[in-house]
Order: C-alpha cells, then structure tokens, then sequence
C-alpha cells in the first residue's frame, strides 16, 4: 500500500513509491489458557516480538571452512502490563504462576501440559471498533519464566509495571490472510501444542 508515489527510493523498475509500513502502536496481545480473562489484553503497554537463533555448526574441510544451521531456539519475549487497581492482572498472572509451581505447598504438576498457554501477538490496521489484522504470532508452549512487580515512588506519577518474561516452544507467523508464513502451509499447530495435546491432524 503506497503512502506517496513520488519519494520513495527507485527501485530496479523505476518505481519510486513509498511503502505504508507497520506502526509499532497498533497491535493487540491475547493469553490464551486457564483462567485468563480479556483484562490482561486492555492492560498491555509494551510488548517485545519473538526472535529465532540458530547454533552454528562449523566444518573445517581442507583449504576452507563452512557453516550449517544448527538447533534453533526462540528467545523469550517480554511483555509489559499495567497493575489495575482490581489487582486483576495480578490475580491472574499468579494463578498462572501457581499452575507451575504452588509455592505454598513446593508442589509442581507432573507435566507441562499442565501448565502450558498460548500468546497471540497480533499487527493491527488501525480501524475501529473491529480492527484488520495485519499479521499474528502464535506462541505455543508457553510459561512465565519471570515476573517483576515494578517498584513504587513517593516521588513519581508513573503507573505501576508489571514485567513478565514468557518462554515457549515454537512461534508460528500468519500473515493477513492467515498464511502460515514458516510452513508454507495455513495448518495451525499452536492450539493443541498449546495445551500439551500434541500436533493437530
């Protein structure tokens, strides 16, 4: 979609339009799992996107040295919550925390399926009340590997924080019309991996 035909920089066709990009603003977290409620949604500020690494294998061959791809791994993501005064967002995400660990009672689940959730991150248009969705990360697998309840200041009219760190599986990437962009393929893993139910057929 073009935002001026004139400005941008010519191409190797001679095409010299600008290209509306992505506004960073736009865009929607949803936790998909027991006991998560739609508030964690409105309470969002900031959110970081996944991000893939992959191990580098070097062979040494001769004269030369070349490089395979090795196991990946997703980086955990952070995401970064308004404190409501319903204490709903706390509420919530410890009740996540307690389905990993009850602290209380230092009892674990026998198994992650237990646990588990799902993220979405979803691009938005900009429209309202029913905006488009540009592009959608689904996390699969995912847990609160770490929570800081931010700080208090007598001296500050900042809102109070809430930081969490979340660690999943695997990161699949839609495009708009809900291409499965790293598969090649429109099959959505992410639900049942989600809940520890495996691939869905």
């Amino acid at each position: 979609m073009a935002v001026i035909t004139t400005l941008g920089v010519p191409d190797n066709s001679g095409n010299t339009t600008t290209i509306m990009p992505k506004l960073q603003y736009r865009f929607r977290v949803t936790f998909v799992g027991e006991g998560f409620s739609a508030t964690p949604t409105r309470s969002v500020m900031s959110t970081t996107r996944p991000s893939l690494t992959h191990d580098e294998i070097p062979l040494d061959a001769y004269n030369s040295r070349i490089y395979l791809a090795g196991k990946h791994m997703w980086e955990a993501v952070s995401i970064v919550l308004r404190d409501d005064v319903d204490s709903v967002v706390l509420r919530e995400l410890n009740s996540q925390l307690n389905r990993q660990v009850d602290h209380a009672n230092q009892s674990s689940p026998r198994a992650g399926a237990s646990y588990k959730f799902q993220t979405i991150m979803e691009t938005l248009d900009g429209a309202s009340p029913t905006p488009g969705v540009l592009d959608r990360f689904e996390l699969a697998g995912c847990y609160i590997a770490n929570i800081n309840y931010g700080d208090m200041a007598y001296a500050s009219s900042e809102q109070v924080q809430v930081t969490v760190g979340i660690r999943y599986d695997n990161a699949e990437i839609f495009d708009a019309a809900g291409n499965a962009t790293l598969t090649g393929a429109d099959l959505d893993q992410t639900v049942s991996n989600a809940t520890g139910g495996g691939t869905q057929a």
